[in-house]
């Protein structure tokens, strides 16, 4: 039978032997001391920066947890029209070449995290304050009545080119 040196056979030298272990190769993943695992932590301090968003009658609340950062390694902005943008780094600590380290798991690296307001969001009093490694940023509503329709009238082209444009009027009638 053709394949009975693929299937039963003693040999060592099968087309098996080629292919690597599955289990070594994911233990290459998860070694602490890898690459790999470095470049796997540094992206989860991205994405698991935790961020809790909250709307109430009059604002927008968002509380990031932050343990260990300084108002100066955090970075906040509205970009974009209605972008706020939560930046920051994480520094490694000093490294000794006489310390013996066993377990490295705190995130580090820099982190982001973006959202999209509202419409309602008021963006020229956005407040932001780190307290206890936790940021909170405070938006407040504009004020319903701040959206009022306003009347723009009509008027009725008088006949030649080059006359003004109807006129604007603010207000409600």
């Amino acid at each position: 039978m053709a394949l009975a040196p693929f299937f039963g056979s003693s040999r060592s030298n099968s087309l098996w032997d080629m292919i690597p272990d599955p289990v070594q190769t994911m233990a290459i993943f998860f070694d602490e001391s890898s690459p790999a695992s470095s470049f796997a932590r540094d992206a989860r301090a991205v994405a698991s920066t935790n961020v809790d968003w909250k709307e109430t009658a009059t604002e927008h609340v968002f509380k990031a947890d932050l343990p260990g950062l300084k108002k100066e390694d955090i970075k906040v902005q509205v970009e974009d029209g209605r972008i706020l943008s939560i930046t920051g780094q994480r520094s490694k600590e000093e490294v000794q070449k006489t310390d013996m380290w066993h377990r490295v798991e705190r995130s580090r690296g820099q982190f982001m995290r973006r959202f999209k307001l509202p419409d309602n969001a008021n963006l020229d009093h956005v407040k932001a304050k780190v307290d206890d490694g936790v940021l909170t940023i405070t938006v407040p509503k504009v004020d319903a009545k701040a959206f009022q329709p306003r009347n723009i009238e009509v008027g009725e082209e008088q006949g030649g080119a080059g006359q003004a444009p109807a006129s604007v009027e603010n207000g409600s009638s």
